[in-house]
């Protein structure tokens, strides 16, 4: 039943950013918008992070099947790709690098004022 009721949750946030995806006339997808709102609301311990916790982790641990149906498109669609692949290899590379970087600079940045921030309690 915990289960049941932390999948509702998730379903339900992302039923928001559905809604919110409707109303507000942006190119945002309604998944961000529910990411957002989960992000929002774990931070501001209005959704404590028990309430998602196991869900959310069976969630990430199932990520991998989730690209099966993307994959077997992309192989569905290889007469229409084949010729150029490589700027599609390209393109993969350069933004996967990007997201990278800018995910460990978020990361550093996090850590030092985590840091200081420890430094100034202990102090």
């Amino acid at each position: 039943m915990k289960y049941l009721k932390q999948f509702l949750i998730i379903i339900a946030i992302s039923f928001a950013g559905e809604v919110l995806h409707y109303f507000i006339p942006l190119p945002v997808p309604a998944s961000i918008y529910g990411m957002v709102l989960l992000f929002a609301g774990l931070c501001t311990e209005l959704i404590p992070l028990s309430a998602v916790k196991e869900t959310g982790d069976f969630l990430v641990a199932m990520m991998q099947i989730m690209f099966i149906p993307a994959t077997v498109g992309l192989i569905d669609s290889w007469d229409i790709l084949k010729d150029r692949w490589p700027v599609y290899l390209i393109i993969t590379f350069v933004t996967t690098m990007a997201v990278l970087l800018a995910v460990g600079m978020v990361v550093q940045l996090g850590l030092a004022r985590s840091k200081k921030k420890e430094g100034r309690e202990n102090a």
